[in-house]
């Protein structure tokens, strides 16, 4: 079994459902989107009068992202952290993890900033969420690369969210801490081979942060910045990758999303991961579009984020 966060058996029909099973769980309750992903169609509700708008508002964003007004509701967790396990599971039933990485640091359910290890998991605690991520998806006989994820609540008692059946941005960070490069892993899979690996065989090594660099300026609420590049200078050194599209003359459009890079170290401990973060940010040349780069700059020197002292509501109540 795996803990859950209490909620909808399924799709809500109608708001009078929702109102219905939001009194039986309690507030605060959660909507979400039952067809959706990076955080849209979701909305939070304090009470039945705050229920009702937010139901409306949660249904209109989900049809207008997915086609899919579907909706379900969830218990919501207070200052959680967004915990998930990186997952490789093939045809003959082998399924492996390659430990969790901490995705608490997001604006608007959108992730910004995303570190291995958790830190503030003990060991006894991270085996517990690899092997539940692990009982999730061998229940499922699922195959491919996947995300479980979790939230942590303050108490770090943790509940299964949900299952992401695809390979995420936040990949690298995964592999710069095992060496293993997940892309090749995954295509192998697809191939119709078997991983030829042991849980044993799988070691977690140092600390790996990575930032999305998204081309919106965090001075204007992060208003989109389309443009033409006209000077790219990427960082480098020791520990230091970047991936990216982009190139001097690349042309980013308003019409897509707003990565155009990610940052991703790989450090022996935190605290030298954060400051060759630092450092590789602050080399990194994208001109003349605004870019988050300031804004991961300065949740990277807050006092809370350095104490390992945040939540998923950080950016909103800590940053403005």
């Amino acid at each position: 079994r795996v803990p859950v966060v209490p909620g909808s058996d399924g799709e809500i029909a109608n708001e009078d459902e929702a109102v219905k099973i939001a009194n039986q769980i309690g507030y605060p309750v959660i909507i979400k989107a039952a067809a959706g992903g990076g955080g849209r169609g979701m909305r939070v509700a304090h009470n039945d009068i705050s229920l009702h708008g937010a139901f409306a508002a949660a249904r209109a964003e989900a049809e207008a992202a997915f086609k899919n007004g579907s909706l379900y509701i969830e218990k919501f967790i207070v200052e959680p952290r967004h915990v998930e396990v990186q997952i490789m599971a093939d045809k003959t039933g082998n399924a492996l993890h390659f430990y969790e990485r901490d995705c608490t640091i997001q604006r608007r359910h959108q992730k910004l900033i995303e570190e291995s290890p958790c830190p503030v998991l003990d060991e006894s605690l991270r085996d517990e969420l690899c092997k539940a991520a692990l009982r999730v998806v061998k229940e499922a006989d699922y195959v491919n690369a996947g995300t479980v994820e979790f939230l942590l609540d303050k108490d770090k008692n943790y509940y299964f969210m949900e299952v992401n059946t695809r390979i995420q941005v936040e990949h690298p960070v995964s592999e710069m801490v095992t060496g293993h490069d997940l892309i090749k892993w995954q295509l192998k899979i697809a191939a119709g081979q078997a991983i030829n690996l042991r849980q044993k065989d799988i070691h977690h090594t140092g600390v790996a942060l990575e930032c999305r660099i998204n081309a919106e300026d965090p001075a204007r609420n992060y208003a989109p910045c389309p443009g033409t590049i006209t000077r790219f200078i990427p960082p480098g050194g020791m520990g230091v990758r970047v991936d990216t599209h982009l190139h001097q003359g690349s042309i980013v459009s308003p019409h897509y999303d707003s990565m155009v890079a990610k940052v991703i170290v790989h450090q022996k401990n935190r605290e030298e991961a954060i400051a060759t973060m630092k450092r590789a940010l602050g080399e990194f040349r994208i001109e003349p579009i605004k870019t988050t780069i300031p804004a991961c700059l300065d949740i990277l020197s807050h006092n809370l984020y350095l104490k390992s002292q945040v939540d998923t509501s950080f950016i909103e109540q800590e940053m403005g």
